[in-house]
């Protein structure tokens, strides 16, 4: 198996694309500490961990969420050997968009949510490698949007700004702490069925967008286990000379120009 004896920690791991892959991750051998604010996500991502995981409620964007996660790691499981940062989501109800239309409420809420919280955890986990004196493995969650833009329906620019900062971070933490073996990389989805999604997945013109703008399997919307083999790659030692790289699993997204 791929991930055994690994121990890690998923930020927004108890549902969509999280949830999924700590699903994957346990069935590659590994043990697993999952964050999600919703305590009732915990509750079922935990039994469906089956005893291989443990779910834990808190909020990325608070400072000891992160050191709590991957304590808990090493206190429960014996070790931490990787973190994979998926929380995030849209600002726009809360006036994110296109710049002439977006509100300050909208901007600080989606850097917070996308861009703050990642921050904190890669820091954590940083801060954890170090004192353990290990090497580790970082995998931040970017988006497609933040380096191929598509205006018409997917106009919200503080996420598209977050998401290329994110890329920036990400390599150059990756370059920094490249000598403490610690790689650093990020996965960039395209649209995926989450429940961040459903916006544009009842919406029959995105739809019939997205199927010529990822046309790969016939032109459909991403599903959170299009993602887990990606994942399952930077968590496991097949990527020990991976790091500061974008890895992007789009159906096509950024290579297609979409039909309206």
């Amino acid at each position: 198996m791929w991930l055994a004896s690994k121990k890690l920690v998923v930020i927004g791991g108890t549902t969509g694309i999280g949830l999924s892959a700590a699903l994957a991750f346990v069935r590659e051998g590994a043990q697993v500490v999952v964050v999600g604010r919703n305590s009732e996500s915990c509750t079922t991502a935990e039994k469906m961990l089956d005893g291989q995981g443990l779910a834990m409620s808190g909020d990325g964007a608070d400072p000891q969420t992160a050191p709590k996660a991957i304590a808990l790691c090493q206190q429960i499981f014996g070790g931490f050997d990787g973190l994979y940062h998926v929380a995030g989501g849209s600002g726009r109800r809360f006036g994110d968009g296109p710049l002439h239309e977006l509100t300050l409420e909208g901007w600080d809420y989606t850097v917070n949510l996308n861009l703050t919280a990642l921050m904190l955890s890669n820091q954590a986990a940083v801060r954890a490698f170090r004192a353990q004196q290990t090497g580790g493995t970082i995998l931040n969650m970017g988006s497609v949007l933040g380096s191929r833009p598509s205006p018409t329906y997917f106009a919200t620019h503080a996420y598209a700004a977050v998401k290329s900062a994110v890329i920036g971070f990400t390599k150059s933490i990756a370059s920094y702490y490249a000598a403490d073996n610690i790689r650093i990389n990020v996965l960039a989805p395209a649209l995926v069925e989450t429940p961040m999604a459903q916006r544009a997945a009842k919406d029959d013109a995105i739809m019939a967008f997205t199927k010529t703008k990822q046309p790969l399997d016939g032109g459909r919307i991403g599903q959170p286990n299009d993602l887990d083999g990606a994942a399952v790659y930077f968590m496991s030692d097949y990527s020990a000379f991976t790091t500061g790289q974008v890895l992007t699993v789009d159906g096509g997204w950024s290579v297609s120009e979409g039909q309206f």
